[in-house]
């Protein structure tokens, strides 16, 4: 079994797409992609909302999610 959450990072000024960019640069996109129990970790943008990015994270069953409030 797995779980599939779809977040959204809505930001102002660019910071919705900085934030995507610097997960990406830092390799940490592909270090939780590496994660045991990890199925998924995709970003997408809407093109209607240069100021939003879709984050779908997705874990099999029993491992932990967490969700972090960035501000």
């Amino acid at each position: 079994m797995s779980l599939t959450v779809n977040l959204y990072y809505t930001g102002k000024n660019g910071s919705a797409q900085k934030f995507a960019k610097e997960i990406k640069e830092s390799g940490l996109a592909d270090q939780i992609r590496q994660e045991a129990g990890n199925l998924r970790y995709d970003y997408f943008q809407p093109l209607s909302d240069p100021d939003t990015i879709l984050l779908i994270p997705g874990k099999i069953k029993n491992q932990l999610i967490t969700i972090t409030k960035l501000q």
